[in-house]
């Protein structure tokens, strides 16, 4: 008689996203905001990988690293935010299943590669300010080349063994996801099938996914802030932390807010502070790396200044033909 009654179940074909809110008069606001974020975020994000590339004097496994981390947030925010712009613009909130799954996988490709990223950027910056007379000898190219890999095959690797779990899931309604995009939780409040082992599993790699790394970067800090500290000049101190400053913020902004996200609870009253912290990590986060690395890093106003010293004599100069 189960049987009978799971195989009438009517299997779902579109999930439903309830996104930020319903207010009709938010909608444009919302439109205009998100699209000003997504601008900044691609134009800056490009404009790091440019200038890395292009300029001889960023070419240290430091700024390698800073150009794959705007990669990843490029990749990381387009696979939120175009969706979300349509259904600001078009109202159409509906979003099929495999899609759905697709942006599933995607999103915890390049979140879990953030986070190994983010650790072997830690590696470098402890190697740099603890190691300095092995630096070079350690962190060379081939290495460079290895922890990045590493990092983009740890974040497909753990995603399709989660993606492919949760796509197993018979969701049979109703189909209204209390989100603005496919994530793991709500969407296991909509399973009919048995969600005990996804759950399990989901906790398994939660440590390879996000612990270890966060536990890793965390102790590369310890070292950095405690050798730091036993610099007796002010201005020896300064000058090493400045080296590292960007990064740890980005550091404290990533991992500050997907705490949050992940440790609340999902009861009904909290799910809206769920939804703005969401939006924090996962819209505003590839923003303010650009704004960071481009206010904060000496070497790369120099670079940029360098390329507008090239671009803008060639772009004012009198054309041949005049």
């Amino acid at each position: 008689m189960e049987q009978e009654e799971w195989e009438n179940q009517t299997l779902l074909m579109e999930f439903f996203l309830l996104g930020l809110g319903n207010a009709h008069e938010l909608q444009i606001p919302l439109f205009l905001l998100c699209l000003t974020i997504y601008t900044v975020t691609i134009v800056g994000n490009i404009l790091i990988i440019v200038l890395v590339v292009t300029d001889p004097h960023l070419h240290t496994p430091m700024y390698f690293f800073l150009v794959n981390l705007s990669i990843l947030e490029t990749c990381y925010s387009s696979t939120i935010l175009p969706r979300l712009l349509v259904s600001f613009l078009t109202g159409d909130r509906t979003i099929s299943v495999q899609w759905c799954m697709a942006q599933f996988f995607f999103f915890g490709t390049f979140a879990t590669s953030e986070c190994y990223l983010l650790a072997a950027m830690s590696y470098d910056r402890y190697l740099a300010i603890c190691q300095p007379l092995l630096y070079g000898g350690i962190m060379n190219w081939k290495v460079c080349l290895q922890l990045v890999a590493g990092s983009w095959f740890a974040g497909l690797l753990i995603s399709t063994g989660i993606t492919s779990c949760l796509s197993r899931q018979r969701f049979c309604g109703p189909n209204a996801i209390d989100h603005f995009f496919c994530e793991e939780a709500p969407l296991l409040e909509l399973s009919c099938s048995d969600t005990g082992m996804i759950r399990i599993l989901t906790i398994i790699l939660s440590f390879p996914d996000v612990v270890f790394p966060f536990l890793f970067t965390l102790a590369s800090y310890v070292c950095i802030i405690a050798d730091i500290l036993r610099i007796p000049s002010t201005s020896g101190r300064h000058k090493a932390f400045s080296t590292c400053s960007s990064h740890l913020t980005m550091v404290i902004v990533f991992y500050g807010t997907l705490i949050i996200v992940y440790m609340l609870p999902r009861t009904v009253p909290l799910r809206q502070l769920n939804k703005i912290f969401s939006f924090f990590y996962t819209v505003l986060t590839p923003l303010i790396n650009p704004l960071i690395y481009s206010l904060r890093n000496r070497d790369v106003k120099r670079a940029l200044g360098r390329v507008l010293g090239r671009i803008l004599p060639a772009l004012t100069a009198p054309s041949r033909c005049e």
